[in-house]
């Protein structure tokens, strides 16, 4: 292990990727620390000492931040515009036969759609920041309204210096969109997906110190404990496939023989990765979004019921009736998503096309049949698992009273296990073009 280590700073371009990837996030890092202009750094800081951070509403987007959201840095809205905008095309895919057409293009189709998808990652932040804005204008950014310093944030109101700060954030989403192409292109692994990790991580190091002080070092050692084991099945599970077998028949081309070959095609345990668990968790947000603008006092001092219901049961997130539903949309968005991405008529198609079959099943629709019985069979035990996962975050807030940026579980721990994992079999890889033996043993 230690001598494949070296072998990676032994080899002069993996070393220099290596570099360049690791400059580029501490370029990352130290943007998500610059606050934007006209914003009042030290009463930002003395909110977020005085409050417990990111609850309810900007949890999901502060943590995919690396917690520059509520320090209204020039990065704040990180990657999360991308992410959606991602998600969005997607799902256009399914509506809009046009970006269908383009996926199955290949290399000059995907051009357009991530053309496309920068395009609506613009238009998101631009969303995103004004909304961000707004908020802390009105001193509602921390959910909280008897700081007297949550209350101004921003050093100049006017007008233009609101649009300056929205400028200023959008400006800094479309330089993270570069940061990460600059590293798939030039670095090693996927540049957006290593910056969601070290979002991730960054804030790992506060939410553990957190738990220590507390609730002492005992708490802390056994959340550690328990981390390491979850961080060992995660692995496990995400690395469990159901692999198909699939011959090829020969077949004769001019002169040459082609096919006569055995494959399999390999389906993922947990297929739809983390994107059930950000669908969820922006569902669940609407009801307390909605609730947060309808709050205020009649002439009788007196809130609506339904606000105080769902205040109740729908933003802490430490009820039973909260995870149950979080529980159940996790799994019902796990089914839609593996629905959108894995289609067994397409796969069918382009198997029989070149003379593809599973031994026993006959070409054509009994084929799709047969993988659509497989996908349905192992998305179940998969959105389990995801729903497993995700509720952890929420069973240590009402365990531990740790918040919900909790890092061992839910989003936080599937991306930095999924990352980690692609960022290793990369670097395997390119040892394994150059040595003998990889990384990995």
């Amino acid at each position: 292990m230690f001598s494949a280590i070296a072998r990676i700073f032994r080899t002069p371009d993996l070393r220099r990727k290596i570099g360049f990837t690791i400059g580029i996030i501490v370029i990352y890092r130290l943007g998500a620390h610059i606050p934007a202009p006209f914003v009042h750094f030290p009463n930002v800081q003395s909110c977020i000492d005085q409050t417990s951070g990111a609850e309810g509403l900007l949890s999901l987007v502060n943590l995919f931040s690396g917690g520059a959201l509520l320090q209204l840095s020039i990065f704040a809205l990180g990657v999360m515009p991308y992410i959606t905008a991602t998600i969005i095309v997607q799902l256009l895919r399914v509506v809009i036969p046009h970006f269908e057409t383009l996926y199955k293009e290949g290399q000059s189709g995907q051009a357009k759609l991530t053309q496309y998808t920068r395009y609506i990652t613009i238009a998101l932040a631009l969303l995103q920041s004004t909304t961000l804005v707004t908020v802390a204008r009105t001193g509602q950014l921390f959910g909280v309204t008897g700081i007297a310093e949550c209350n101004q944030l921003l050093v100049n109101d006017v007008w233009w210096a609101q649009l300056l700060v929205i400028i200023c954030m959008t400006a800094g989403t479309g330089l993270i969109m570069w940061f990460a192409e600059l590293v798939t292109e030039r670095g090693i692994g996927n540049g957006m997906s290593l910056l969601i990790f070290t979002s991730i991580a960054a804030t790992f190091p506060g939410a553990m110190g957190a738990i220590w002080q507390a609730q002492g070092f005992e708490i802390f050692l056994l959340v550690l404990a328990v981390g390491i084991v979850l961080i060992a099945l995660v692995v496990f599970v995400e690395q469990s496939q159901r692999r198909i077998p699939v011959q090829y028949a020969k077949r004769m081309v001019g002169r040459r023989t082609y096919g006569g070959t055995n494959t399999y095609i390999p389906i993922k345990v947990n297929m739809a990765g983390v994107v059930p668990v950000i669908f969820a968790s922006s569902l669940l947000y609407i009801p307390a979004l909605v609730a947060q603008f309808n709050a205020t006092p009649d002439a009788e001092g007196n809130v609506p019921e339904w606000v105080t219901w769902i205040n109740t049961y729908f933003t802490n997130g430490d009820h039973w009736l909260y995870m149950l539903v979080y529980f159940l949309l996790i799994i019902g968005f796990t089914y839609f998503y593996v629905a959108i991405t894995f289609n067994p008529v397409d796969v069918a198609d382009n198997m029989k096309k070149y003379g593809g079959f599973i031994p026993g099943i006959r070409a054509g629709r009994p084929t799709a049949e047969y993988l659509d019985f497989v996908l349905t069979r192992i998305t179940f035990p998969g959105s389990i698992y995801l729903g497993l996962i995700a509720l952890i975050p929420l069973i240590a807030l009402a365990t531990v009273q740790a918040n919900q940026n909790f890092p061992f579980g839910g989003a936080s721990l599937l991306i930095m296990v999924g990352v980690g994992l692609e960022t290793v079999k990369q670097i395997d890889a390119q040892l394994q073009q150059r040595h003998y033996e990889g990384l990995l043993r």
